[in-house]
């Protein structure tokens, strides 16, 4: 079956919630679970049972990554992104189907609700649609229809919107319903009252609505600059004068006007053939052209579409596109979020962290190998001080005190000379120690955050911010997670989009990379624990509490002795806990201890015990998964087993590198068109990758220089954290533009 698009999965949110239709006195609308999951199924080209055992575990309480690890005999091996794909479409049903129930039960209680529009809202596959049909009979505000039914033209307007012909003359009929008691005065006012009632009853009429967003589809966006703002707003320059196909206007330039709109530079509007389409509306609602008052119906079309329908129609569509574009921008900083977080981590190593600064100075922390603080200085090796004899004397007693290997700086403000200090005082005394510059996005807001107190409480915001650098170097996944993933930067436009939304696929993000990892129970932050599988911040405190109070765990079990960690949050949980140097090896690796049997059976076919299986790559290797199939443990949970005991803990993440930064490239007037340079990637767009090169501010690579052939999507090319080589094609310092390529031959 082929894998449907986005809309026809929208459209078919309706028939997953369908239910037999009822007698008018029920009201309710039933959620059916079976034809949910058919349709779903349909959808996502999956079979009924995968859909329908996803259901049921959601339904169970199970987290996705539990599901996904270690449920795959009931999903038949769907992955993360499969099963989230459910449970939204489950959480869109379920919405669909309560705001049903409310359009039913309010329409019911003005008794207006008969078998045909019942049967319509119950088969709406759109939940706009559903709006539409909605609308007439939605509480509004008194309009100008409104007003004209209480002066009681309601029959006129009646009259005139079914085109009756007239049994007495014009005249005869108007004069009856003027009123100066109703405050109509004369018959000019009785018709327009009339016509004001017709034109918001054909606004209200979902298929005209529908007719008019088409319309709209088929126009133009239409930015121009306020001629007050230019000198201003320049970076929004490319928008000042232009015009583009809705049909084909990128996500991020939608993006781009709007936040240029809301920034008072740039004006937005949206341009279609209103002529062209004033005549067919005229052509399709005029059926009786002999009609008496057939100039005022013409007059009320016009204003119906001026009026009502045009700006509903901009609106709907206006609120698609944002709707469009932020769900590209979330994708694009979910997976930009992703790259950040499993990077990989240069692991556990005595580590210094330097958060730079020029007037105040450079803010030195000391970390051991397991991230504990061990002491702090502040070093001047730049203007306006410029103490650099100090600095280095002090810099050189900590790394030989405390046997530093690992050199952590901070990118921003004062980065490249403090760099150069460092590289002076590596070679000067020729230090064994690695240098590596750090993406410090995010460590002052955590600095000063709640979780940055509580770990550091006597410690300066400064000082809190140069071991958060330090600790992104020996474990960027463990440091990142204390900090609020909007505040990292690796997105597109990410304070313009909806916030719920992007705060829950950032969220998912963060669950699935540490579960993915898997996280030390003795040492994680409560942060980091908080994103395991079935904790939570509450119980996540409560376990670091445990551990401060008790020590250390010796087994995963010892975890149920945390006050209010029951059975289901240590189902969830434990798999994704590790426990080193316990009793048990197994709590050390991904194995889940409800598999533990299971190793020991294999263990005994061996004639070994389970602590010899253990990694041990020549006893695995003799294991056959059909031979340990049984109702306990299906397939995928025995071949997924013995990959993991052919290797325990494996880290997901690839191997530890370092990007080196060319000598005397510090700032961007030291840029000349044609240089080569190394750099990283910061951040990937829809229209390209930004790259850090060690100026102070990141280049673009277009997404046309990308590659030497077409590219669709950055991502596909580059990722955030990735090394590259590129060739400088264009510096506007005066701007602070830097264009890159990585066509390095052209």
């Amino acid at each position: 079956m082929a894998r449907r698009g986005p809309i026809q999965l929208l459209n078919s949110l309706a028939r997953l919630t369908m239910s037999n239709p009822a007698s008018n006195n029920d009201v309710g609308f039933e959620f059916r679970p079976d034809v949910f999951c058919k349709q779903a199924a349909a959808d996502l080209n999956l079979s009924v049972g995968q859909v329908e055992g996803t259901v049921r575990l959601l339904n169970e309480g199970n987290t996705i990554p539990f599901i996904a690890r270690y449920r795959k005999e009931v999903t038949k091996g769907l992955d993360e992104r499969q099963l989230r794909a459910i449970e939204d479409m489950l959480a869109r049903a379920k919405d669909l189907a309560a705001r049903k129930n409310t359009i039913l039960k309010t329409i019911s209680e003005q008794g207006k609700l008969d078998a045909t529009l019942r049967a319509l809202i119950e088969m709406c596959t759109d939940p706009r649609k559903l709006e539409d049909i909605y609308l007439p009979y939605k509480p509004k505000k008194r309009t100008r229809a409104a007003i004209a039914r209480e002066r009681g033209l309601q029959p006129l307007a009646d009259i005139l919107f079914n085109q009756q012909r007239l049994t007495s003359g014009r005249a005869e009929l108007l004069r009856k319903f003027i009123s100066a008691d109703k405050d109509v005065a004369d018959e000019k006012a009785a018709i327009q009252g009339a016509c004001d009632i017709v034109a918001e009853q054909w606004a209200e009429n979902a298929t005209n609505r529908q007719w008019m967003v088409e319309k709209a589809q088929s126009g133009e966006i239409v930015c121009a600059a306020k001629k007050s703002k230019k000198e201003e707003g320049s970076k929004f320059e490319n928008y000042f004068d232009c015009r583009e196909k809705i049909s084909r206007m990128p996500a991020h330039r939608f993006l781009a006007m709007q936040r240029g709109e809301a920034e008072g530079v740039l004006r937005v509007s949206m341009a279609m053939d209103d002529d062209n389409n004033q005549r067919h509306l005229k052509n399709r609602l005029i059926t009786n052209p002999q009609f008496e008052f057939k100039a005022e119906l013409e007059a009320a079309i016009e204003d119906c579409y001026d009026r009502l329908l045009r700006p509903s129609a901009e609106n709907t569509l206006l609120q698609t596109l944002k709707e469009k574009a932020d769900k590209e921008a979330v994708d694009v900083f979910a997976k930009n979020l992703r790259d950040l977080l499993m990077a990989p981590p240069a692991g556990a190593q005595v580590t210094i962290g330097i958060d730079p600064g020029f007037r105040t100075g450079c803010k030195v922390a000391v970390v051991d190998a397991t991230g504990r603080f061990l002491c702090n200085e502040t070093i001047y090796p730049t203007p306006p001080r410029s103490d650099i004899e100090q600095a280095a004397a002090t810099l050189l007693k900590l790394i030989q005190k405390y046997q530093v290997t690992l050199l952590a700086i901070g990118n921003g403000t004062a980065s490249r000379e403090t760099e150069k200090f460092v590289t002076d005082v590596i070679r000067q005394h020729k230090l064994n120690v690695t240098k590596v510059m750090v993406n410090e996005s995010g460590a002052s807001i955590y600095s000063a955050s709640e979780t940055a107190i509580a770990e550091y409480p006597d410690l300066d915001v400064t000082v809190r911010g140069a071991i958060s650098i330090a600790h992104r170097l020996q474990d960027p996944l463990s440091e990142l997670v204390k900090i609020d993933a909007q505040s990292i930067g690796v997105g597109q436009y990410q304070h313009d989009v909806d916030q719920t939304m992007l705060k829950k696929a950032l969220d998912r993000e963060v669950e699935s990379c540490v579960n993915s990892v898997g996280v030390d129970a003795n040492t994680a932050s409560p942060a980091l624990l908080s994103y395991v599988a079935g904790i939570g911040a509450v119980l996540a405190k409560r376990i670091v509490s445990f551990r401060d109070e008790h020590g250390a765990f010796k087994s995963r079990d010892e975890l149920l002795k945390v006050p209010r960690l029951g059975q289901k949050a240590y189902q969830q949980a434990a798999g994704f806990l590790r426990i080193r140097g316990g009793s048990q090896p197994l709590d050390n690796s991904a194995v889940h201890p409800e598999q533990y049997p299971l190793v020991r059976r294999m263990a005994q076919k061996l004639g070994a015990d389970a602590k010899t299986l253990v990694g041990n790559n020549q006893l695995v290797s003799q294991l056959k998964a059909t031979e340990f199939v049984s109702p306990d443990a299906g397939e995928f949970t025995v071949r997924d087993v013995i990959d993991e005991l052919a290797r325990p803990g494996r880290d997901p993440r690839h191997e530890f590198q370092v990007a080196t930064f060319s000598e005397g490239i510090s700032e961007i007037g030291d840029l000349e068109v044609g240089m080569i340079l190394e750099g990283v990637i910061t951040n990937v767009t829809k229209f390209g990758a930004f790259v850090d090169v060690g100026v102070h501010q990141d280049g673009l690579i277009h997404i046309s220089q990308l590659a030497d052939h077409f590219v669709r999507d950055p991502a596909e090319e580059v990722s955030v954290g990735e090394i590259v080589k590129v060739r400088v094609v264009q510096v506007e310092p005066e701007r602070k533009r830097i264009a890159l390529s990585r066509r390095l031959d052209e």
